[in-house]
């Protein structure tokens, strides 16, 4: 059984979380040939990341000559299939509100895939959201290639569903899979309730084995760590202000921010706006293993987000030992409440100050009660181990039916 992966841009340093299933299933003695559409634009910083790029087959990077060369040959030898994927193309454009350049780049791509993932033998092939991978995957299908899946995620592919065509690739897709409950009713939401069999929860998972979890706490440690990609999303340019309310009280409170993205100007503005340079660390990107010492190293994990699905970074902070202040959205309330936690309104400065308070006046003792409920959560519900070996499951019921 060979299965394709498909994806936007991979590998990146947010999508960690792909890697790792991709290898949990390859434990399983399943193989899988990764592909995406383009490189990730920045500089990978892990190395197994970087070492990733090599197994990957890249549909439009250095590819433009066989693109074309694949399309051809679709027009000349599968004129019926390349017509039916036109039709769907069209809906697709329509929902979109137009034809553009980009899709026609998706039906160069999809012909593409059509062919090389014949030359490659794969059964069926897997995308991680419902964005232009799904696209292309959908439209080989129609062409007369494999049968494809997806994951879904949030929060951006349920701002506009339509626009997604969200509706048609559900529709004719084998099964989805969704990561949260909230998830899955929001997939239901923009499809119709006779999907409700078609979408099953595979929550995003950890290999539980590369996380030590260490749920000793010192009542001098003030130090606050916020993974993430700098943007409008993930809420932190309210942090500074926070900082200031807490500042005299906290003098050796510190926040440090692992991450890049196009709010970092935003960000420093915030941070010399509040006076509080003193308080905060700018890392930019770290490994995976830099990340997870400094997160270890921490009194609590801080993500205060605006829009998420259900943050990976959370698991890994609770796996790690680590509770976790975050916000009331999406699939996050799944995971964290107040025996692991705090989670707070999303874009209340006050209560991000007073649960922070909270963080930094609790006992050492109830610190680590907290980091155990954490760790407990996700070895039960975000094992990979498990979590792959569903997904292993739904594969094969594609195939072997």
């Amino acid at each position: 059984m060979k299965i394709g992966y498909l994806m936007n841009s991979y590998p990146m340093t947010s999508t960690t979380f792909i890697r790792r299933e991709i290898e949990s299933l390859e434990s399983l003695n399943l193989e899988i040939k990764r592909y995406a559409v383009r490189h990730w634009g920045e500089d990978l910083v892990d190395p197994l990341d970087i070492a990733e790029q090599g197994h990957t087959h890249y549909l439009l990077s250095n590819n433009i000559a066989t693109l074309f060369k694949d399309f051809l040959l679709v027009l000349l030898t599968n004129l019926k299939g390349l017509l039916s994927a036109f039709g769907l193309w069209l809906k697709v454009c329509q929902n979109s509100g137009g034809i553009s350049v980009k899709h026609f780049a998706y039906l160069l791509q999809a012909a593409h895939f059509y062919k090389q993932s014949g030359r490659d033998g794969i059964s069926h092939v897997h995308t991680h959201f419902a964005t232009n991978a799904t696209t292309v995957a959908m439209l080989a299908k129609a062409m007369g290639g494999v049968s494809y899946s997806f994951t879904s995620h949030g929060p951006d592919e349920f701002v506009d569903p339509t626009l997604l065509s969200m509706k048609l690739k559900i529709q004719r897709a084998s099964f989805v899979v969704a990561i949260s409950h909230f998830c899955r009713v929001q997939l239901i939401r923009n499809s119709g309730y006779e999907y409700w069999d078609k979408i099953v929860i595979v929550h995003c998972g950890l290999k539980m084995e590369e996380f030590k979890p260490d749920f000793n706490f010192n009542d001098d440690n003030h130090n606050l760590v916020c993974v993430g990609r700098l943007c409008p999303q993930k809420g932190q340019f309210l942090l500074p202000q926070a900082l200031a309310q807490l500042k005299t009280d906290f003098p050796h409170l510190k926040v440090h921010f692992v991450g890049d993205g196009e709010s970092r100007k935003e960000l420093e503005a915030q941070i010399i706006k509040y006076d509080v340079g003193s308080m905060v660390e700018l890392h930019g990107w770290k490994s995976n293993q830099e990340v997870r010492k400094m997160i270890t190293e921490s009194r609590v994990f801080l993500l205060p987000s605006f829009a998420e699905g259900l943050p990976v970074v959370i698991m890994e902070a609770f796996a790690l030992g680590r509770p976790v202040i975050s916000t009331y959205i999406a699939g996050i309330p799944e995971l964290v409440d107040q025996k692991c936690g705090w989670l707070v309104p999303a874009g209340s400065v006050d209560d991000l100050v007073l649960v922070i308070r909270q963080a930094l006046t609790t006992s050492p003792e109830q610190l680590a009660a907290m980091g155990k409920e954490g760790y407990r959560r996700v070895e039960s519900s975000h094992n990979l181990q498990f979590e792959a070996k569903q997904l292993y499951d739904c594969f094969s019921d594609v195939i072997l039916h």
